[in-house]
């Protein structure tokens, strides 16, 4: 006999509209909701699911945080509601938020750097 099964982690996006203005980057953006749970398949049918949980990730900056599972659910059978602040925890910072990053540049051959040199990797010649 011949069984073809598996686990494997598995994303589903959950369709949501819904326009705000970013906290990280102040851009206006959507939020993307989205179920990433555990899957037992036999012969390519899912058959079990657990462990899921909901994310949200937003548009304009890529900031994902951790979803409210009761809002999840709801959102996953079709409700429309609205996100609000207390159902997220944030997950981690996107790409797109204001960075306070020295940033250091040679003088005599222009190579930039964000790291604590005290000269330049390229040239050798000090930095300011």
């Amino acid at each position: 006999m011949f069984f073809i099964m598996g686990i494997d982690p598995r994303e589903k996006q959950i369709p949501y509209n819904e326009l705000f203005i970013c906290g990280q980057c102040g851009k206006y953006g959507r939020y993307q909701v989205f179920m990433r749970y555990m899957c037992f398949s036999l012969f390519f049918i899912p058959l079990f699911k657990w462990n899921r949980q909901f994310y949200v990730r937003t548009n304009c900056c890529g900031t994902v945080y951790a979803l409210d599972p009761e809002i999840g659910k709801e959102l996953l059978r079709g409700a429309q509601l609205e996100i609000k602040p207390e159902h997220l925890k944030k997950v981690s910072e996107g790409y797109g938020q204001q960075r306070t990053e020295k940033v250091a540049r040679c003088t005599s051959c222009g190579y930039q750097t964000n790291e604590d040199f005290q000269y330049c990797p390229k040239c050798g010649r000090p930095l300011e």
